[in-house]
Parts: structure tokens; sequence; C-alpha cells
């Protein structure tokens, strides 16, 4: 047989044999698989560079101009559409390449901690700058997984005229929870068919379902009086600065009231100008945290009628406005289940005995069990068992009942026996614990994304496990209202006062291998015992 009439025997048999197909399909895109990890592999160089650069950028929430600039000039570079300044945020930006379904969305937060400078590799506490901001949640690390991932998967798709998009994009200002909720008001990710989301963890790990965290909404409240002269005639002022603290005393005072799960605290913001001087404006900062959507709202009128009731004893007026929610945590089961078995073929690096040495000494000097980086991965996570006592708030539960979404966790970082969100946790992450953490889990996405790029059967089932199970009977109602605005304005005085010194110590490749090198420091640096 020649010509046509051998392609239409060919067609009918696979047709009849449906298992000669599905078999053929498998073996390439397991093959595809391998060449995407080999692809990773070949670009642990540039996967390095960019760990170090963004962590010698620093830069704190809404802030973010070195780093939006870094990651979106590479991938401009690199053919991808860029859009700049989305959600009226100016550091927020959105990056496409490829075109048709399905839409696969990376992203990955980018912003700092105050005060959390550190010199990476120094198993104590050491800054760079002294007071300066740092990685000290290592978010340096996620936008080096995903646009290395990023950009294997689009040589692949090139090569192979996969169709289908893949999108980048940060997440801003995560330390105050202030932008996912704006990019799902801005319809971001509206035609987005999977979202795989990206944080530093110590170990490889995703899960499904509900998180163990809270949801949060963030409100800032300003209380108006008349200034008066604290010692010749404070009788004439109404202070603000007094309203404030009766607002922290109800607020402290309800505690004992509420529920387990429940985690209210503030800050003080504006508490006046100088002593002599009755304030006429404070402000006080207060993220409210609760298990679910209900919660939140009730402890957030509570917020606001403790407020109410400090403007009414002081005689001032009070004004509030929202600057950041996060939504709990929801993922999509069949995105985790197909993960999983792809962070079963990776595993975990192999860490030197430096690696294991510096983790060690860090937990040593935190009073923490010493037991070093992971060397075992654990099981796929599911729902947590047991009462829900609450914690920590990520933005991404916004985009989360949205799309159906997961979060990588990629093994950059360590235990140290603390919550995050210090010194400590950035001393990992410029170092090769990082890199090599960072390399594995852009070999995890990429397979990941292959695997939907090529099963859309999977596509489908992650939809339907988001229509009939997560969302069935809990309806998506943000926080945000149309007239609230990004708090663009945050960290705006922190960064101006620190950024020129900072800039000295970004990381500058063309010169040095690592930014260990360029600073001069012996990896591991640990305490000598005396």
């Amino acid at each position: 047989m020649h010509g046509r009439c051998w392609l239409a025997v060919l067609t009918l048999v696979l047709l009849a044999n449906p298992f000669t197909l599905h078999g053929q399909e498998s073996e390439r895109l397991d093959d595809l698989k391998q060449e995407a990890v080999a692809e990773v592999e070949s670009l642990r160089k540039f996967t390095q560079q960019a760990v170090d650069q963004i962590f010698s950028f620093g830069e704190l929430g809404f802030q973010e101009f070195e780093t939006s600039s870094y990651v979106t000039g590479i991938l401009s570079d690199n053919g991808f559409l860029v859009e700049q300044g989305v959600a009226e945020m100016p550091t927020a930006w959105i990056a496409t390449w490829g075109s048709g379904k399905p839409v696969i969305a990376f992203g990955s937060d980018i912003d700092g901690i105050p005060k959390a400078s550190q010199k990476p590799g120094v198993a104590y506490h050491d800054p760079i700058i002294e007071g300066a901001p740092g990685h000290g949640e290592g978010h340096n690390s996620g936008q080096a997984v995903n646009v290395t991932a990023a950009l294997v998967l689009k040589k692949l798709m090139e090569r192979e005229k996969i169709p289908g998009t893949i999108m980048l994009w940060p997440g801003v200002a995560e330390e105050q929870l202030g932008s996912k909720a704006y990019f799902v008001r801005g319809g971001l990710f509206q035609d987005v068919d999977i979202m795989i989301f990206t944080h530093v963890g110590s170990n490889m790990g995703v899960s499904w379902g509900e998180g163990s965290g809270n949801g949060l909404v963030s409100v800032e409240y300003t209380f108006h009086g008349e200034s008066a002269h604290s010692a010749g005639g404070p009788w004439s002022g109404r202070s603000a600065l007094d309203a404030v603290e009766l607002m922290n005393a109800a607020m402290n005072y309800r505690r004992e009231h509420l529920r387990l799960s429940q985690r209210t605290h503030y800050v003080i913001t504006d508490g006046g100008d100088q002593p002599n001087v009755v304030p006429s404006r404070a402000s006080v900062w207060y993220y409210f945290r609760e298990l679910d959507y209900e919660h939140i709202k009730d402890l957030f009128e509570i917020g606001n009628t403790a407020a109410e009731a400090a403007a009414k004893m002081t005689n001032t007026e009070v004004e509030w406005r929202i600057l950041g929610s996060a939504w709990p945590r929801h993922f999509n089961k069949v995105i985790a289940e197909t993960m999983y078995e792809n962070i079963k073929m990776v595993g975990l690096p192999e860490w030197s005995e430096a690696d294991q040495t510096l983790a060690r000494a860090l937990q040593e000097e935190l009073g923490a069990e010493p037991t070093g980086l992971a060397t075992e991965l654990g099981e796929l996570g599911g729902p947590p068992e047991g009462v829900r006592t609450g914690g920590g708030s990520d933005d991404i539960g916004d985009i989360s009942w949205n799309v159906p979404t997961v979060t990588l966790r990629f093994p950059s970082n360590f235990r140290t026996g603390g919550g995050g969100h210090h010194w400590s946790s950035a001393v990992a992450m410029a170092t090769p614990i990082a890199h090599k953490g960072s390399t594995a889990g852009a070999k995890v996405m990429a397979m990941t994304a292959l695997d939907f790029l090529l099963q859309p059967e999977k596509v489908e089932a992650a939809w339907t496990y988001y229509r009939d199970v997560q969302t069935k009977t809990q309806e998506y109602v943000p926080f945000i209202s149309a007239d609230d605005r990004p708090a663009t304005h945050l960290n705006r005085e922190i960064m101006s006062e620190f950024r020129e010194e900072m800039r000295k110590y970004y990381f500058d490749p063309a010169r040095y291998d690592t930014y260990l090198e360029q600073l001069g420091i012996e990896y591991p640096t640990v305490r000598q015992q005396p």
C-alpha cells in the first residue's frame, strides 16, 4: 500500500485501538518531560544568577521596581509579550507567550521583609546593611523557578508545535496582602485554565483542599481630632491618638471572647508629631484573620465598631481604608495529584556537606533542633485534620477561588524553628541551597505544565473539581469594593531611605560568579566555637 491508502489504514487502526494511541501519547509526554528536565538542568547557571540578582535587590512591597524591570527584561528579550503597570500597580505586570488554549499561568511573590537584611551563607545575624530590608521570606527565588520553566516550555512548544499560552506574573506586596484581589478584580486571569504558584519551602511539596492558615482583611483606621498645646490648653484639643489607644484597648479586651482561630494584630502608623501638640490625626493598621469569609467579615465589623466607639469617646471622627485582603486558600486536587507525581520523579537535590553544615549551624544558633536539610520527600498534602487553629495568610487564596490553583513548595530553605519573616530566613537564599532547590522546582513546574498542555482531559478534570467540589456551596465575594485602590504608597519612604545604599550591593554577574563571591563570604560561615 502507498500514500493516502496507508495513512487511512493507519488512522483506522489507531482509532480502533485507542490504547495504542494513548500509549504513543504517553510515550511522547514522558520523552518531553525527560527533555524538559535536561533543559532546566542546562539553565542551572541562569537560575542561580536570577536567584542571586533578585536577592540583592531586597525590595519591599509595592516598591519592587528593580525586580520587575529585571524579570520583565528577560522575558521580553525571549519573546514574551509584557504588559506593565497592570491593575493600577506600577510594579505589576503580565507576560505571555503562545496562543490558544490551554492558558497556564505561573506566579510567584517578589517582595521582601523590613529590617531583614542578611549576608547569605552566614549562620548568625550579620546584615549587609543595618536596618535595611531583605529577603527574609525567600521571595527572591520563585521568579527564577518560573522563568526557567517558562523558557524551557517555550522552546519545546515551538519545536513540537504544541498549542497553548504560558503566562507569568508577580505577587506584588504579598507581605501586605496587597495585590492579588486587585488582579482578580481587573480580570487578569479570566482566561487562565490552570494556575501554578510557587513559594520557597524546606521540602518539595504540594497540597490540595483547604489550607491550614487563615484569610484576612487589612485595614487602616484614621482618626481626626483637633490640635492644641498639650500643656497650655489641652482642653481645647481632641486627641486622635487617644482614639487609637482606646480602639486598641477595646480590641485587646475583646480577644478573650473571640474564637481560637482568629489572629488580630496592629501597628500604629501615625501617632502624632510631638508630645507638646495634641495629635489632630492618628492612624492604626489592623490585620483581621479568620478561617473563612463569614468570620473574617464578622471580625472586620467588630473592629469597625471598636473604632466608632473610640471616636465617640474622644469626640473625634474616624474613617477606614482597606489596604489588602486574602481569602482562605483552597487548592485543586487534580493539579496537586498531577504535580506530586512529578515531584516524586524529580526528588530532592543532593545536598553537600557544606549545605548541611550551614543548615545545622543556623538551627543551633536559633535554638532549634539541628536536623539540617530535608533528605526525604513528604507526602501529598490534603485538607487539615482535626480542629483548625489558624495561622498565616496568603492572597493567592483570592486567585484559588477564581481559577484552579496549587502552590508548589520548592526546597530552597530549611526549617529554623520560627515562622519566617526574619533575617534567618534569608541566610540560605543566595547560596547553593537556594540554587539547587530552585532548579529542582523549575523541573517540576515544566513537567506539570506539559501534563496539562498535552492532556486536555486533565484540564477539564481540574475544572470539574473546582465547580463540583470547591465552589459548589461557597461563592467568592471580594473584601475590596469597586472604589478601593491598591495601597501603592506603602514602603515608599523606607525604600527611599535605603535604596541608594542597597544599590552599592546589587549583584554584578559580569564580574562575579555568585553573590557569595561578590560579598567575599566563605561558604559556609559559622560561629566559631570557643
